[in-house]
């Protein structure tokens, strides 16, 4: 794994402004919040993919948002998190129709709708490594990232 979470705990302990910088960096396409850049840039200055680099800066500001003091529980996959919603809103089809449209998003969309997503699963931990690594990977032909959230949903 890369690692890019444990960096961003590191960075957490030592300044929590840290969090406020990269909850404020969403408001703004992926890599492009300046004050974001200390953070961010050591993990991914060697990146030359524009992909890649944004998905990090997007993980963590979602990171950021998502973050809770003590929070206990396994971290969740993206896909298992969502089941967990819609089982807890009875199965809810706003909850299955947001998961559908997440999954259908193109690059431009994605960081919205996984904005609006990471919100609805505030009382959910996350694995954010993972959620990186499908994220990393979005755009590839075969939707292997979709269809693996896809199944851990169903």
């Amino acid at each position: 794994m890369s690692g890019f979470i444990e960096w961003l705990e590191g960075l957490n302990k030592k300044d929590t402004k840290v969090r406020a910088v990269l909850r404020r960096s969403l408001s703004f396409d992926p890599s492009q919040y300046v004050p974001a850049f200390p953070y961010i840039e050591p993990f991914v200055k060697e990146e030359g993919n524009s992909w890649r680099r944004e998905m990090h800066y997007l993980v963590a500001g979602l990171w950021a948002t998502h973050w809770r003091e003590g929070r206990v529980g396994q971290p969740l996959r993206i896909g298992q998190a969502c089941q967990n919603l819609y089982a807890a809103k009875d199965r809810s089809p706003s909850i299955e129709g947001r998961f559908i449209t997440l999954l259908e998003s193109d690059q431009g969309q994605l960081p919205y709708r996984m904005r609006q997503m990471v919100a609805l699963l505030k009382e959910y931990p996350i694995d954010f490594e993972a959620l990186l690594t499908g994220l990393l990977y979005w755009n590839d032909d075969q939707k292997l990232t979709q269809n693996k959230w896809a199944r851990d949903f169903y």
